[in-house]
């Protein structure tokens, strides 16, 4: 049986009276693509900053790969808090020599990891002639040198047009596909849900929630339903011993419901002689629970 990558118990990062993070205990399995969900000020960064050792915990203990922090461990993350300060009039290429000299990576990885951005084309080009788009590839690359099992990436996307954004998604999904874990923190909910297995929701530096990406959208259903008899369907709906929300929007009643129960509430609601005008089942987005789970902490 695998370890996980990372235990986490009860880290918690306090800044004088402000709880930054607040005894945040959880597992991240190995070869997973684990996003890390939440608004600003969530604990996201911070959490990401003492994983790192760039910052010290107030208290709380963390394993990588079942053992503690030390500089062996350290070698096998490959890392993405913020674009790295290249140096403008150097390549590419020159830019990684230098860095993998510094993380004692080797240098026979750089076409490898140039290949895996999409850079090597550009690998001879100046680093002030990239786009930003560019420039966070190459950054990628950086953390992709030692060839690490896992890989932090600290809102990879921020700034980035939409083609930039599915570039970063492509080579995310490529290094996941290598059996690599990601950590990835993000605040585009849609991204998450198209390359993350697994996920979790920080609220003011408290853990409200983990599980499976695919839970979302396999387990409920969303129901947009309409009747000849509005009244009669919204009294009808709430019988429904399956609902496990009630919503109104406009001139519809909005459900949600177990997946197994979608053909059963439409035959429960003919059989109590309701005609339906309108019958749409929604997947639930991970923006949706996202956001019914923040509500509920309120």
């Amino acid at each position: 049986m695998l370890h996980p990558a990372v235990s986490i118990s009860q880290l918690t990062k306090y800044y004088g009276r402000i709880k930054a993070v607040e005894n945040l205990t959880i597992e991240i399995p190995e070869g997973s693509v684990f996003g890390i969900l939440g608004p600003n000020g969530s604990g996201k960064t911070t959490t990401l900053g003492m994983l790192l050792d760039v910052l010290n915990p107030t208290r709380g203990t963390y394993l990588w790969f079942n053992s503690k922090s030390n500089t062996e461990n350290r070698r096998k993350i490959g890392s993405l808090l913020e674009i790295p300060s290249f140096y403008p009039y150097l390549s590419a290429v020159m830019n990684l020599k230098i860095i993998a000299e510094i993380k004692k990576a080797g240098l026979d990885r750089i076409d490898e990891v140039l290949a895996t951005v999409g850079l090597h084309e550009r690998r001879n080009s100046p680093y002030r002639t990239f786009s930003l788009g560019m420039k966070q590839r190459l950054a990628l690359a950086a953390a992709l040198l030692s060839d690490p099992p896992l890989l932090i990436l600290d809102e990879p996307t921020n700034g980035l047009d939409p083609i930039g954004i599915a570039e970063i998604r492509d080579i995310i999904i490529a290094v996941a596909k290598q059996g690599k874990t990601v950590i990835l923190a993000s605040h585009l909910l849609d991204e998450v849900q198209k390359v993350c297995s697994h996920f979790c929701i920080l609220d003011k530096g408290r853990l409200v929630y983990s599980g499976l990406v695919s839970d979302v959208s396999e387990t409920e259903r969303r129901v947009e339903l309409g009747a000849t008899d509005m009244e009669l369907l919204k009294k009808t709906v709430k019988a429904f011993p399956s609902v496990i929300k009630y919503e109104e929007e406009d001139d519809r009643v909005v459900v949600l419901i177990p997946v197994d129960k979608v053909i059963e509430i439409s035959q429960f609601l003919t059989g109590k002689g309701i005609i339906i005008t309108h019958f749409l089942i929604r997947r639930k987005s991970l923006e949706k629970q996202f956001l019914d789970i923040l509500t509920d902490q309120q």
